[in-house]
């Protein structure tokens, strides 16, 4: 697989509070595991940079500890390995908002995407985004925690609407406000040339899905298409930090 990572501070924001990472790893029978998080510290709360930082690094930290067992990946045990490692972030990020005075309050939502052979796994807290591009179009795998979220799926207002709705940046859930976090946990197959898409609401929450579709048809590298989805989020918008991963599948 090949990807790319980047993130953006944008036009106005004095510090960037998204991070991000990817890595592949091998086991020992050289096979691909790849593990990717993106993070989005919570906006106007104290130090949020330093809970999405927290969040991703302790993340990678746990799951490269955990996931491969005598090098060989634990594939019976993913979804418990996950919830293992989101609860050891969130108590984490949880302990040190409280023992700290200046990073009382602070949060992050976390998506992370596990790859291994065809087997896709993503794990969501908050509104932190992860899309599957596939021959049936451009499909988003995680579920929003978020206020606009629920008035969408109950039908009060439409994704447009969601878009520009006053109270579009309040996530429901989020790593490191509470003592427990409860993690969504998605699995799905993926076929060879699938594209993978990981992004802070930066570009989800102002550049149209269909845009979006059409950027990562392009035939270019995927650095090249990351670059310009940031490029196109900030033309749009550049009010918000704006992250993103893509991977390729091989």
């Amino acid at each position: 697989m090949i990807y790319s990572c980047d993130s953006h501070i944008g036009k106005v924001r004095k510090n960037n509070e998204d991070y991000c990472m990817g890595e592949v790893i091998k086991t020992k029978n050289e096979e691909d595991i790849g593990i990717f998080a993106l993070a989005d510290g919570m906006g106007g709360h104290n130090k949020g940079e330093v809970a999405s930082k927290l969040a991703v690094e302790n993340i990678f930290k746990f799951l490269k500890e955990n996931l491969l067992q005598t090098g060989s990946i634990k594939i019976d045990y993913v979804d418990d390995v996950i919830k293992q490692a989101y609860n050891n972030v969130n108590s984490i990020i949880y302990k040190k908002s409280i023992e700290q005075e200046e990073c009382f309050g602070m949060g992050t939502t976390l998506v992370t995407a596990i790859i291994y052979k065809d087997n896709l796994y993503v794990a969501n807290v908050g509104d932190s985004r992860c899309y599957v591009l596939n021959d049936t179009g451009l499909n988003q795998i995680s579920i929003d925690h978020s206020v606009v979220e629920e008035l969408v799926r109950a039908n009060v207002i439409t994704e447009e609407e969601a878009r520009n709705h006053p109270r579009r940046n309040h996530i429901t859930r989020a790593m490191g406000s509470d003592e427990m976090v409860i993690v969504d946990i998605f699995k799905s197959k993926l076929k060879e040339n699938d594209l993978i898409l990981l992004a802070s609401d930066g570009l989800t929450g102002c550049v149209d899905k269909e845009d979006i579709k059409n950027m990562l048809l392009i035939n270019e590298e995927i650095s090249e298409i990351n670059k310009k989805l940031i490029d196109m989020a900030n033309d749009v918008s550049g009010k918000d930090n704006v992250s993103v991963i893509l991977i390729k599948h091989k």
